[in-house]
């Protein structure tokens, strides 16, 4: 209290014998509050000390002995309360409750010992306007209470974040590792760790930040993520359920990177390696930067591009032809007329459309193209090797017309 306040004004020996009363009813004043919190809040569970006492009753009665050690010794402020309060703070974390129903039973308990103390103030014949001073303080009081919980609360909540990343981590390297034996029963004794529900089917994504201090994309707790590497990885469960593909989308707005196929729990490791292969070519320009693609609408460009070397091979022998046609220009014409001849195996008028060329055009570029290749336009082995030479051009851009 501050020297010109009411309560400095008392007379020391009043508040002597204020104090001394007060602390007489601490032991029936607490049982009252606890009994009183127990009505209030029936589900509250009393966790006991090493003597068997519960905890609640303890911290009630230092809290009111603490406060009336304060108004006796004329303290500014109120003094620390005992680490029950952070405990009880910590409690709320482990119980899976906010700090609102704590708040509550602390305003039930300030409220309850207040009216206990207005009457020891009438009795001593302590002045209302000192009373008030002592109301305030009781209030001053009930926000140190809650500071210590609130600490309590966040230090606990911090270890528990810091516990389930742990978990998550362990349960994301497991997923995703090759196995030689059935992961079934270590998964799901993983999973039951971590509470998370394991699924039938997973899809995994590997993203690129977008900066290195991008923020975590915002998935839920159903989706597994792990930003401990350079490139985040997301496990998804069941992609296909109604809206999920939506939600991951939108939560990983302004990220690039790709999402494997849907595959067994078991086999998340395949998913890995083809959202790995996509994120590659999203590195190299090969396939576009700036949203979450699906390797799924990507299959031809993974499936052929990666085989470089082999599809250079087949093209130079299979292509070989083109070089004896008098020039780049027309050779790129025949080849896409090739292609498109292979993909629709339509007319003239089919091709001429897909191209947008004179039909007429096309049945001489498809004469010449007899004369090239011969019989081996009627062989199915060899149609498929110029329709596959020829897909990776068109995929790599080289089907693009060379200058005039």
């Amino acid at each position: 209290m501050q020297a010109s306040s009411a309560w400095h004004d008392v007379p020391k020996e009043r508040i002597k014998l204020f104090a001394d009363r007060a602390l007489e009813e601490v032991p029936e004043l607490a049982q009252d509050i606890l009994a009183e919190i127990r009505r209030e809040h029936p589900g509250l569970v009393l966790i006991p000390d090493e003597s068997g006492e519960p905890k609640a009753l303890v911290a009630i009665r230092h809290a009111l002995e603490l406060f009336v050690e304060q108004m006796t010794t004329g303290s500014d402020r109120p003094r620390a309360l005992p680490e029950l309060f952070q405990d009880f703070g910590r409690g709320e974390v482990s119980q899976g409750r906010s700090l609102d129903s704590l708040q509550e039973i602390y305003r039930l308990g300030v409220r309850l010992s207040w009216r206990r103390m207005a009457e020891v103030g009438q009795q001593v014949d302590i002045p209302p306007s000192a009373m008030y001073e002592l109301a305030e303080s009781a209030f001053e009081y009930l926000d140190v209470m809650v500071a210590q919980s609130v600490r309590g609360y966040a230090e606990a909540v911090a270890r528990q974040a810091g516990e389930r990343l742990r978990l998550q981590r362990l349960l994301v390297d497991l997923l995703l590792s090759e196995h030689r034996a059935d992961p079934s029963a270590l998964l799901a004794d993983r999973a039951a760790h971590l509470g998370w529900q394991l699924p039938e089917k997973v899809a995994v994504a590997v993203l690129l930040r977008p900066a290195e201090e991008a923020v975590a994309p915002a998935v839920g707790d159903e989706v597994l993520l792990d930003m401990e590497g350079e490139r985040p990885r997301l496990v998804v469960p069941d992609v296909d359920a109604p809206g999920r593909a939506e939600l991951l989308h939108r939560a990983v707005a302004g990220w690039s990177g790709a999402i494997g196929p849907s595959v067994p729990v078991a086999e998340a490791a395949t998913s890995l390696r083809w959202a790995e292969t996509a994120v590659r070519m999203i590195e190299q320009g090969v396939l576009p930067r700036g949203r979450l693609l699906h390797c799924a609408e990507h299959t031809e460009a993974l499936v052929l591009l990666p085989a470089g070397e082999l599809i250079d091979d087949l093209a130079q022998r299979r292509l070989a032809v083109l070089d004896e046609t008098g020039g780049p220009a027309h050779a790129h014409r025949l080849a896409e007329t090739l292609l498109a001849w292979l993909e629709t195996r339509g007319g003239a008028p089919e091709v001429a459309a897909r191209l947008g060329v004179h039909p007429q055009t096309v049945r001489y570029r498809l004469r010449q193209l007899r004369e090239l290749w011969g019989d081996d336009l009627d062989d199915p082995d060899r149609r498929f090797e110029l329709e596959l030479v020829l897909r990776v051009r068109r995929l790599r851009g080289d089907l693009v017309p060379p200058p005039e």
